[in-house]
């Protein structure tokens, strides 16, 4: 498991590489807003991800990298449709969440399947 939770970490590191370019391109007065809600969402997530590594229970840490990925969609959604970002942009943007998705859902599911012991 230790592997699938390494990828995850890889993979909002590289999803908040791309998000900083995008969020370059917002315009001025929203940069110190909308732009810093995203960016303040996508540090959660990765500091939740950085907790659950290093916590023996996880799945508190997994369902809050969940809640906060749900929010960083809602945030990207609003962006292009104020036409913050091209749809090209929100179309990659929104490919990296859904992969990070994906993975977070198979920790969750991992650790929801575990007997009681």
């Amino acid at each position: 498991m230790a592997g699938k939770k390494f990828e995850v970490l890889q993979k909002i590191e590289d999803m908040i590489d791309y998000a900083y370019d995008a969020l370059a391109q917002f315009p001025k007065a929203e940069k110190f807003s909308l732009a810093q809600d995203i960016r303040f969402c996508m540090n959660a997530l990765l500091r939740h991800t950085v907790t659950a590594e290093k916590k023996a229970s996880k799945k508190t840490s997994y369902e809050h990298m969940d809640v906060e990925l749900a929010v960083l969609q809602s945030y990207v959604r609003i962006s292009m449709k104020k036409r913050y970002i091209s749809i090209h942009k929100f179309g990659v943007w929104s490919g990296m969440l859904v992969e990070i998705g994906k993975m977070i859902g198979g920790l969750l599911k991992s650790v929801s399947d575990k007997p009681k012991s």
